[in-house]
């Protein structure tokens, strides 16, 4: 499987992640999402591995951090070959400083995910989300000292917007901390908004994107064609397939699925072929509940689609342009070239 370097650092990722936010053999919340218990975990991973994956996804608040003691537990000997990601933000322990960006409790949230995944290093530690309460230099700060510790390796953010992603590493340039290499955010062909201002200012700025939800929950693997069976997907479970199946979403899978026949493959693999082919993206994460699911979406990175190919789902997924871009192109198009083609 190719690799790419994420951002400017010298840490190559595999063109696929595994996110392992299935992981999860407690109930709960999570049990919508995915109940992959040990033994099932290690298969998958060990699929992954052979198919050429290096790197392996998740949070401290996933399955209230089950998903880490998984993690770690299915890795076992494997971590040293591997790359690991984790995040934090979120609640993790009751009370005011249980949560967010703090020096606190970013410190207490590294050393509990250390421990849950039974290792003695995170490559990459993202923070899950911005916390405007928070000043930024206090969390860089937290980070750098993180990374001088010896127990984080790099940084990197998600979900962040591109203003506060500029002011993180204007903060981290001007103070001299460790500096984002990565940012993790949603992108697929029905959500393109990162193409307004998070991936053209990674791309400037040297940060490569990380994608979670490519397939958009997994509508956009097929499965909602045609009055097809859906009450156990997780857009279904969540109550949120009413809100993402649209004139629009339906005209971009019968794209992908006329693509698809074209090359015998899944629509789920054209759609995450599409991704890869984007400016700015390192690697897209993928997840899965069934082994089956997962090698499908393992082939993606074999399926290298035709520039008609890419402009045909441009065509049926594009948005309205927003300002500033709407101005830039209708008056200024010839000194601020576009990242993204429109057609």
């Amino acid at each position: 499987m190719e690799t790419r370097f994420l951002g400017r650092s010298g840490l190559a990722l595999s063109v696929i992640g595994f996110g392992t936010m299935t992981f999860n053999d407690k109930g709960g919340y999570f049990d919508a999402i995915g109940t992959t218990g040990i033994d099932t975990a290690k298969r998958q991973i060990d699929l992954c591995i052979d198919a050429g994956v290096n790197w392996f996804d998740t949070a401290d608040t996933y399955a209230a951090g089950r998903s880490e003691e998984i993690l770690g537990e299915a890795l076992g000997t494997k971590r040293r070959d591997v790359i690991v990601a984790t995040k934090a933000f979120n609640v993790t322990s009751p009370g005011p400083n249980g949560r967010g960006l703090s020096r606190r409790h970013l410190i207490e949230a590294c050393d509990a995910s250390l421990k849950r995944l039974g290792t003695d290093w995170i490559d990459i530690y993202q923070v899950h989300g911005p916390d405007m309460l928070v000043p930024m230099e206090e969390t860089l700060r937290a980070l750098d000292d993180l990374v001088r510790a010896g127990k984080v390796r790099y940084v990197a953010c998600s979900n962040h917007a591109g203003w506060q992603l500029m002011k993180a590493l204007g903060l981290s340039d001007r103070l001299s901390y460790e500096r984002y290499i990565g940012q993790q955010i949603q992108y697929s062909l029905l959500v393109r908004d990162a193409e307004h201002e998070m991936l053209p200012c990674g791309v400037d700025q040297g940060v490569g994107a990380v994608i979670w939800s490519p397939l958009a929950q997994g509508y956009l693997s097929g499965k909602f064609r045609d009055g097809a069976d859906s009450a156990d997907t997780r857009l279904a479970r969540s109550n949120r397939l009413t809100g993402a199946d649209n004139d629009r979403a339906r005209a971009v899978v019968d794209v992908a699925a006329a693509i698809s026949d074209a090359h015998g493959v899944s629509p789920a693999q054209v759609a995450l072929a599409w991704l890869l082919a984007r400016p700015g993206v390192t690697s897209v994460i993928i997840g899965a509940r069934s082994d089956d699911q997962l090698r499908d979406n393992l082939a993606a990175a074999d399926l290298t689609l035709s520039a008609d190919e890419i402009a045909r789902l441009d065509t049926a997924s594009q948005t309205p342009l927003t300002y500033p871009d709407s101005h830039f192109r209708q008056f200024a198009s010839e000194r601020n070239p576009p990242l993204f083609a429109r057609y």
